[in-house]
């Protein structure tokens, strides 16, 4: 049971580097879909793995036994190393806990006030214009979607640009990039390998926003000049948005110009191979939870004299 268990706590640090290889050889959406699925599974995992090294900790103490209807407490073939790892479990738990809490917390002051700052300014349908003269434009979930672009950043750019601009944020609303922003979030609070994986997810997501742009405007340098317009003029300032709201200045810039300058390139094998290699980690993970868990449930059906060891 321990060995299994202790996978998907492991897999988890080989996620980093398929993340960047998957944005290399996949198609910006494939890798953002790819990216979040095993992210957010392999966080489910390990979260679920900690919680039956806790359980197991716990019903192997008599009192917590009886609590469990249990006729003897939890037998296991290593007893040595189920309580101090139900004792770490608990530490690791109560960490992820209290970080996600205070990010949730944060996340949501941030939201409300970009959605407050975003009502006090004009609107042009989904655009919202903020007087500011901080440089910034990002996609604003919520009902109804905004596009938030501060005078600042209007003045930056010119026409053509800001058309390019509105159309790559407006990506980001349509392809519910919020959602995989908040998952990645979410992931990178349960486990401390899946934090990089954050910051591949967000590079995948303005990918995602910058191939659709150029297929709306038909321009791809004229996209590549924008955002890099972009990024250049919001480097004189911090914005306070949400992380899960997404911006054309976000992730490395260059690599994205290159990548739009380059044009589009249809996944090949290496891509697949990624892609496979992903599935099977994930896939891992979740096999070794469910016989974890399986083996757990044996275990409390014997010592509830319910089955025979």
């Amino acid at each position: 049971m321990t060995v299994l268990l202790l996978l998907p706590l492991l897999l988890p640090f080989a996620l980093p580097a398929l993340a960047r290889r998957a944005l290399d050889r996949l198609a910006p959406v494939a890798a953002l879909w790819a990216v979040t699925a095993s992210a957010v599974v392999l966080a489910g995992c390990s979260v679920g793995a900690l919680g039956l090294f806790l359980l197991t900790g716990l019903l192997k103490l008599p009192l917590f036994a009886a609590l469990g209807e249990l006729i003897h407490p939890l037998r296991t073939a290593s007893d040595l190393v189920v309580l101090p790892a139900a004792a770490l479990s608990v530490g690791a738990l109560a960490v992820c806990a209290h970080s996600l809490a205070r990010s949730v917390l944060r996340q949501t002051r941030a939201f409300r006030a970009a959605r407050t700052e975003a009502g006090r300014g004009p609107a042009a349908g989904d655009l919202c214009v903020v007087d500011s003269v901080r440089p910034d434009a990002y996609a604003l979930p919520g009902r109804p979607h905004r596009i938030v672009v501060t005078t600042a950043m209007l003045r930056c750019l010119d026409a053509p640009e800001r058309e390019a601009l509105f159309a790559h944020e407006r990506a980001h609303n349509e392809g519910g990039h919020h959602y995989f922003l908040a998952a990645a979030e979410l992931a990178a609070h349960c486990h401390p390998a899946l934090r990089p994986v954050r910051e591949s997810i967000r590079l995948a997501a303005e990918r995602a926003a910058d191939e659709a742009a150029a297929v709306r405007v038909g321009d791809r340098r004229l996209i590549a000049r924008a955002i890099a317009r972009a990024a250049l003029a919001g480097q004189t300032g911090r914005s306070e948005r949400p992380a899960f709201a997404a911006g054309a200045t976000a992730g490395p810039v260059p690599q994205r110009v290159r990548a739009l300058l380059a044009g589009a390139r249809a996944p090949g094998r290496a891509g697949r191979s990624v892609a496979a290699l992903l599935l099977a980690c994930t896939a891992v993970s979740c096999v070794a939870s469910a016989a974890g868990l399986a083996d757990v449930h044996h275990r409390v059906e014997v010592a509830q004299g319910d089955q025979s060891p």
